[in-house]
């Protein structure tokens, strides 16, 4: 029980993030970190994030399938929408426009 609310209580980043401006950061995922780092969350604002490099990772909101994230994809994350990523094999670098 100890280690599960620990786990919890687990606010480690899973990402290395470059800001660029006030409202536009990368971030970049590694595998290996562990999985209970990956949690549904909220955002404070609305988000649009472009995917960078192709990548076996997948993005998914609450209640539906996951999607892949590969160039090209664009993810749209209104404010207060519960979402996660779930991790891949592979690196996954990411651009967000925060609103």
């Amino acid at each position: 029980m100890e280690e599960m609310i620990r786990k919890i209580d687990d606010n480690t980043k899973p990402f290395i993030e470059t800001i660029i401006s006030e409202t536009e950061v990368i971030r970049e995922f590694k595998p290996g970190y562990p999985a209970h780092l990956f949690k549904w969350h909220m955002d404070p604002e609305d988000r649009l994030v472009e995917v960078l490099e192709d990548s076996d990772w997948r993005f998914q909101y609450d209640n539906e399938l996951p999607t892949p994230m590969i160039v090209g994809v664009y993810i749209k994350i209104p404010e207060g929408v519960i979402h996660r990523i779930i991790p891949g094999t592979s690196d996954l670098k990411i651009k967000i426009y925060k609103s």
